[in-house]
């Protein structure tokens, strides 16, 4: 059976799939509310795709044990989906590029810090909320609109997901 180890999410490693969604120190902040406040700007690609349009929720996922076994994949052909953690705990993303249906060999593994949101550009690849220790809240901006926008894939064989 394969094994996915996660590594560290950086704007590099994750730029095949979308963007990290960071305060980044080589962004420079915006000073808004007279002095009061530092605004990070324009952090990632959001993409109601046609005839959408972008609509926020609050995802509330149940934690993961690890090992976990990866079978199936999704993605979102029509528009972007960005995540953004509300709490303290890391996460986990696994995410394959855009195009046919991933199979084992084509999966990356990331530990995302807290405070690291992620943005799937349109058509990548991706697991499901993966929460790790406790349940998470996400902030989550996505695509509402008409057509199919979630294709699921299953994974054969599975893959097994663990932090070593």
């Amino acid at each position: 059976m394969k094994k996915l180890v996660p590594e560290a999410l950086t704007a590099a490693a994750f730029a095949p799939f979308g963007e990290v969604i960071a305060v980044d120190a080589a962004k420079m902040p915006i000073s808004i509310n007279a002095g009061n406040t530092e605004r990070y700007h324009d952090l990632a690609r959001l993409d109601a795709g046609p005839d959408g349009k972008l609509i926020v929720s609050i995802f509330r996922g149940q934690p993961r044990s690890l090992p976990f076994m990866i079978e199936m994949m999704e993605r979102h052909p029509l528009g972007s989906q960005a995540f953004m953690p509300l709490g303290p705990q890391p996460y986990l993303v696994v995410v394959a590029r855009p195009g046919a249906a991933p199979g084992p060999d084509d999966l990356r593994a990331f530990l995302a810090r807290p405070g690291q949101g992620v943005n799937y550009a349109a058509g990548v690849w991706h697991h499901p909320l993966l929460a790790l220790n406790e349940i998470g809240d996400f902030l989550v901006v996505d695509r509402s609109g008409p057509g199919n926008n979630c294709d699921e894939v299953s994974i054969e064989p599975p893959v097994s997901l663990s932090l070593d």
